[in-house]
């Protein structure tokens, strides 16, 4: 692949060596350095002029850290004189900020994507934004891409009979939708009210899951309490086993614990579009690799080719 540079910020240097590997190019390498004020610096460490550069961040707890690296890597190279810049994000953390529900707040996500904007990026690929509105934010041509066929890939290996897709809230039933005709199954979902950053009320189940075992599906796990609200009135409705599943395992604190110690959860599977620690990893614990799916995605955005042509 001439002609490309593939950089890495310190959010998920894992992810961006398996893309790498699968693309049989190069890391180019990069400094950072913290200054004694707390300013970062970063610096590129090979010729970029007139390359199709692709920098890969997620933006991952601290979230504040590695957004501002991003935005200096954009500067380097568009001060570097590459062709083409993408911001790789596969996983935005502000997507979940793509309203105003209250008084003087700020759209964030809609903030972060004009920060990249003047920063140098002429493209964005991501991966499973929390709503689709989102990507009508940026100012620059964006690839939306999902791991549905990755997550799918997963469950077509195990016991589909008696299965259903559910998903905790009627805003990702459109998503689950799609899953559950993946797989074959039938869906069901969740009336979902947010009470609070980690208080959700579910008060109904749409769709019969009685004697069923559930595949629950979302974009993110972040404490788990949508979740486990979720688990409790499926068990209310006569649910019989749970296999859970989310693209962005955000898994904070001990999420992963409190969503495994039910006997009726038999897996967590989720990708690694976020870098999990030894310290969140369980034996239900399953984490999935994007790298060829994003790896592909570059290849074709590389050559011209179309990436949506990925998902038929």
């Amino acid at each position: 692949m001439p002609g490309i540079t593939i950089l890495s910020g310190q959010a998920h240097p894992e992810l961006a060596g398996e893309i790498c590997r699968h693309l049989e190019v190069p890391l180019t390498p990069t400094t950072f350095r913290r200054f004694s004020n707390d300013c970062q610096y970063v610096q590129i460490g090979d010729n970029c002029r007139e390359s199709d550069v692709f920098i890969i961040q997620p933006l991952s707890i601290p979230v504040q850290e590695h957004l501002m690296e991003l935005l200096l890597m954009l500067d380097a190279a568009r001060g570097a004189s590459a062709r083409r810049i993408t911001a790789v994000l596969p996983y935005f953390a502000y997507a979940r900020s793509d309203k105003k529900d209250a008084p003087r707040i700020s759209i964030a996500a809609r903030l972060v994507a004009d920060l990249l904007d003047t920063s140098g990026a002429n493209r964005v690929l991501t991966l499973a934004l929390h709503s689709e509105q989102v990507h009508g934010f940026f100012p620059m041509p964006v690839d939306h891409l999902n791991a549905m066929n990755v997550l799918a890939g997963h469950f077509v290996q195990g016991e589909l009979k008696d299965a259903i897709v559910v998903c905790p809230d009627f805003g990702y039933a459109k998503n689950a939708s799609k899953f559950a005709r993946i797989l074959g199954l039938d869906v069901a979902a969740g009336n979902k009210r947010r009470i609070s950053d980690s208080e959700v009320i579910i008060d109904t189940i749409v769709g019969d899951v009685r004697g069923k075992d559930c595949i629950v599906v979302d974009d993110e796990i972040a404490n788990g309490g949508s979740m486990l609200e979720l688990l409790d009135r499926l068990r209310d409705a006569g649910a019989r086993r749970f296999r859970i599943s989310c693209t962005h395992g955000v898994l904070v604190r001990d999420a992963v614990c409190r969503l495994a110690e039910s006997e009726d959860v038999e897996e967590i599977v989720t990708t690694n579009t976020i870098p999990i620690g030894p310290e969140k990893m369980h034996p239900k614990l399953k984490v999935l690799s994007v790298a060829p799916l994003l790896g592909d995605a570059i290849h074709r955005i590389h050559f011209g080719l179309s990436v949506s042509s990925l998902f038929h």
